[in-house]
């Protein structure tokens, strides 16, 4: 495995296998309450504003509706049912989860695109999983995938450079609000503990191989 630091802040391994992603059916189980903070597809953190059957073309009036206002959109509103099983939502990740998730970064592995012809669909599934680490194997990936681009002389494909700032923006999205630490400043952040964390063991590892 090599280590490599990523012009969007990343300190990371290349590594051959995939980590193992953390279960996440607790955050999934139960229903949402108003005002929580969700997920939901690749839309990103959610609020959920009210929950109550609505009165709109082409929706059940007897079934429960979540509305939830997009973290980045204060205009806008999804209505989605609290039965519906089309789109994945979960709740966010706690403070202590966004830390521990950021410490782990550096063994997260990368995407594993089997078939060329499949990449797109790859990407997709991962950015609508929900799952944190997906984002963050997409980016890995796109990362050294675009670097290799650039020292061949060719330019970066659309369709990469548009799942790269979808998974950006849900991982940084979702941080942000777990943390309490603006969007903007979030590439700043995990650049910073993840590289304090990889000197520390870098440390811990000379101490140990001295003794």
């Amino acid at each position: 495995s090599a280590v490599l630091f990523g012009q969007h802040g990343f300190f990371f391994f290349l590594q051959d296998k995939e980590s193992e992603s953390v279960p996440q059916e607790e955050r999934r189980g139960g229903m949402f309450q108003k005002g929580e903070f969700i997920i939901y597809g690749n839309k990103g953190v959610c609020e959920v504003t009210d929950i109550s059957k609505i009165a709109i073309s082409g929706a059940s009036r007897d079934r429960l509706y979540y509305v939830l206002q997009p973290a980045q959109d204060k205009e806008g509103r999804i209505f989605t049912p609290v039965d519906g099983q089309k789109t994945e939502m979960r709740r966010i990740l706690n403070r202590k989860e966004a830390a521990e998730l950021i410490d782990s970064i550096p063994s997260i592995g990368n995407l594993w695109v089997a078939d060329e012809r499949q990449r797109e669909l790859n990407y997709k599934q991962a950015v609508n999983s929900c799952d944190c680490r997906e984002w963050i194997k997409i980016i890995k990936t796109l990362w050294f995938r675009n670097q290799q681009r650039l020292s061949q002389g060719k330019k970066i494909t659309a369709m990469d450079r548009k799942y790269f700032k979808m998974a950006e923006d849900n991982l940084y999205g979702e941080l942000s609000v777990s943390l309490e630490i603006p969007k903007e400043k979030m590439e700043e952040y995990i650049t910073e503990k993840v590289g304090m964390q990889m000197q520390e063991d870098a440390e811990s590892f000379m101490e140990y191989s001295i003794e």
